[in-house]
């Protein structure tokens, strides 16, 4: 059973909302990333649709959400909330996950009140708080300043993509995905990527070049597990251990060797998996949240 909503949020921004599964089985809410979309997460709605309510949605700007000229880690906080109060009834917890940009927006939100009514628990997938330009090895060069330099130049491109052809699809193999993924996995990517409008993804990598959540991270009080893998080049390793060692209240990490960034289409079974393991241990297995009448 599937069904979509337009969600409102804040400035009037318009939000394409996804919601499968059955009404009464435990919630999944999931954030994909810098051009993604909903469409990132197929493999994860396609299996835990079948004992779970999974809720998808567009980052603003990105898949069937309209572009909004506002994008700041304050709207993705803002989005999620809209997201959150319009799927999920009053008290209602659920397993929020995010990747990459999806996690900073977990991040942002880690001390709004529709947030901490609603997450239980949270999946944290190939991301990070901040530095993001200066860690990341998409560029084969020493760190430093011309490798800062030349990676946020190249991330915060406003040239467009132009089609999917097999030259693009390498080169979106090399920065986004590890050296094993199938010729399959790398094809869904690169169309998911290139079908990002280009405004929204000039606007969100500046976004994304100055990001700095780590006051976010310390407010992660509710149960958090990090996810990523080895391989990947535009979050690399260090911010995962870096998160472990900033969050209040880690559930764990997840290494997944010889992976990229693009962890739940490169890997699908081990994320899922992943999922239904914290849903087990803080949706459905925690005590329920409930509110008193007027609060």
């Amino acid at each position: 059973m599937s069904r979509t909503l337009e969600v409102t949020s804040t400035g009037g921004a318009r939000l394409h909302v996804e919601v499968h599964g059955a009404e009464d089985a435990p919630p999944v809410v999931l954030s994909h990333g810098w051009t993604c979309s909903t469409a990132f997460w197929a493999a994860q709605i396609e299996e835990l649709a079948r004992d779970h309510r999974v809720i998808a949605y567009d980052q603003r700007g990105h898949g069937r959400s309209p572009y909004s000229p506002a994008c700041s880690t304050d709207a993705l906080a803002d989005d999620l909330e809209a997201v959150l109060a319009a799927t999920l009834a009053r008290g209602e917890r659920a397993l929020v996950v995010g990747h990459s940009m999806g996690g900073m927006t977990i991040m942002a939100a880690a001390s709004r009140p529709r947030f901490q009514e609603h997450a239980a628990a949270a999946l944290l997938c190939s991301t990070g708080s901040g530095r993001l330009t200066a860690e990341a090895r998409v560029v084969p060069l020493r760190a430093g300043r011309a490798r800062t330099w030349l990676t946020g130049h190249i991330l915060g491109s406003s040239l467009p993509l132009g089609p999917v052809t097999p030259m693009a699809k390498k080169i979106l193999k090399y920065a986004t995905m590890g050296p094993g993924s199938a010729p399959h996995m790398v094809d869904a990517c690169a169309r998911i990527v290139h079908a990002c409008p280009r405004a929204a993804r000039y606007a969100w990598g500046a976004v994304l070049a100055g990001l700095d959540l780590d006051h976010g991270v310390g407010r992660l009080t509710l149960p958090t597990a990090v996810l990523h893998g080895t391989a990947d080049r535009l979050t690399p390793p260090v911010h995962a251990r870096a998160l472990v060692a900033a969050l209040p209240n880690c559930a764990g990490l997840t290494e997944l060797t010889g992976v990229g960034h693009m962890t739940p289409v490169e890997a699908p079974e081990a994320v899922t998996g992943r999922i239904r393991e914290l849903v087990t241990t803080y949706v459905t297995g925690s005590i329920p949240v409930r509110l008193e009448e007027g609060a």
